[in-house]
C-alpha cells in the first residue's frame, strides 16, 4: 500500500511540476507576500486590506490561541505534519501599473 501511494506521490509531483503544453497563459501581476505565517504577516494582510482595529485584534488573538494547538491524528490515517511557514498567506492581482487592487 505504501508503495503504492509513494508512486501515486511521485506521479503527482512530475505532472504538477511540468511545463503546460496547452499553449494557454494569462499574463496576470500579482502581489504575494513573503511565506510564513506570524503577527506581522497578520497585520500586514490586514492592512493591506483596510480592515478596522477590532479585526485585526480578533485575527492576532485567534493566532495566538492556534499557536497553541496541535494537529489532530485521527483514527489509524497518518498525515505528515502541515509546514504552515511554506505557505504564502495572501496574494492580490494587481493592475497594470503594478499597485494591488483592493476591493
Amino acid at each position: 500500500m505504501e508503495e503504492v501511494n509513494n508512486r501515486n506521490n511521485e506521479y503527482v509531483r512530475q505532472v504538477a511540476e511540468q511545463k503546460y503544453e496547452f499553449g494557454f497563459t494569462t499574463d496576470v501581476h500579482t502581489e504575494i507576500i513573503e511565506k510564513g505565517l506570524n503577527e506581522d504577516v497578520i497585520r500586514l494582510i490586514s492592512s493591506k486590506k483596510g480592515e478596522p482595529d477590532w479585526l485585526l485584534d480578533f485575527r492576532l488573538k485567534a493566532y495566538r490561541y492556534w499557536l497553541t494547538m496541535k494537529q489532530p491524528s485521527w483514527g489509524h490515517v497518518t498525515l505528515p505534519e502541515i509546514d504552515y511557514q511554506g505557505i504564502s498567506y495572501y496574494a492580490q492581482r494587481a493592475s497594470r501599473f503594478g499597485e494591488a487592487i483592493h476591493r
